[in-house]
């Protein structure tokens, strides 16, 4: 029986080395079955605690490499959504850039101009101011000029309330007057060309204001208008500043969200590196110690039912012996 239970023990193949001290054991059968039957418990026992902890072990790294694939997954996902963020901020940041450039460019321009037009407005009041000036006195003087001459041509449209005062304005303009009076003493034609320079002169003054009417009407309009723009483009120019003040803020903590998550990611692959190196060795031998272990369980479980089927016949032949001894007395 000692034999058959080393033959069963053999059969199991190369294994635990438990199995070796039991075999051992029964080979210098110095120990009784008794003990043996222990030692092949105490192995079993080994096996069954050696499998529940490969079982755990391999439920723990199966449930690692899960937690810690799903959440590198998630870590690339995030940096990929994070550099797509960086981006459009990016380009966002650029377009604003661009157009408050063109925002203050435009305000330039438009005070520039609207000065410039305040310029040329003043000028052209004052080019007005002079030509009405100019041909004010132009007039009162082709207007003497007419009524002396009347007086000697035309006695009946002669107004002699005028001389006084026109005599006064003669007396600042010698030379006009001198020039008109002999114009006039030549004959009554020259009376009518001087009605005629009076008309144009009157026609160039109502053209004149006119001018100058819409000049000021356009000058005023083009105010409101620019007034109205600028205002338009200062407070968009305040709202592009402040959108580019506030994403410039978002482009800091995508930068920072993205270092982090990075710093995690390497974190997280540094542990599944990790997990490679104490689990890849046990998940991919975990089914053959399984099979092992089996074996081994087998056949000290077969070396155990010989040795206790030894163990019951060496009691029957000790009781056959008590009773040969008691029919004998």
């Amino acid at each position: 029986m000692r034999q058959k239970a080393l033959s069963a023990l053999r059969n199991s193949g190369k294994g635990h080395p438990g199995l070796d001290f039991v075999v051992l054991a029964m080979q210098g059968k110095k120990i009784g079955f008794a003990k043996v039957i222990k030692m092949i418990d105490n192995l079993l026992a080994t096996l069954r605690k050696e499998q529940l902890d490969d079982n755990h072990k391999k439920e723990y790294c199966e449930k690692q490499f899960d937690f810690a694939e799903d959440k590198k997954k998630e870590l690339q996902h995030a940096l990929s959504d994070l550099e797509t963020q960086i981006e459009d901020a990016k380009e966002g940041l650029e377009q604003l850039t661009a157009e408050i450039a063109a925002l203050e460019e435009g305000i330039k321009d438009l005070d520039k101009s609207v000065s410039e037009a305040t310029e040329q407005r003043k000028e052209e009041h004052e080019e007005y101011t002079e030509l009405m000036s100019s041909n004010g006195a132009a007039k009162e003087l082709l207007n003497f000029a007419v009524n002396r001459l009347n007086k000697f041509y035309n006695p009946a449209l002669h107004n002699p309330e005028q001389d006084g005062a026109e005599l006064a304005q003669m007396q600042d303009e010698p030379e006009k007057l001198g020039a008109y009076k002999k114009k006039g003493e030549e004959s009554n034609g020259v009376i009518a060309m001087i009605n005629l320079l009076i008309k144009d002169l009157d026609k160039e003054m109502i053209e004149a204001k006119t001018a100058e009417k819409n000049a000021q009407a356009d000058y005023e309009a083009m105010l409101s208008d620019s007034a109205e723009k600028r205002a338009g483009d200062t407070k968009a120019l305040t709202e592009k500043t402040d959108a580019k003040a506030s994403l410039e803020m978002d482009l800091q903590n995508y930068l920072d969200t993205k270092a982090a998550t990075t710093k995690e990611l390497m974190g997280t692959e540094k542990y599944i590196s990790s997990l490679h190196a104490e689990c890849d060795w046990l998940l991919q031998y975990f089914d053959a110690r399984k099979a092992a272990r089996e074996g081994e369980t087998e056949a000290l479980t077969n070396a155990k039912a010989i040795l206790n089927g030894a163990d019951f016949s060496l009691l029957e032949q000790g009781s056959q012996k008590k009773s040969r001894k008691f029919l004998r007395a």
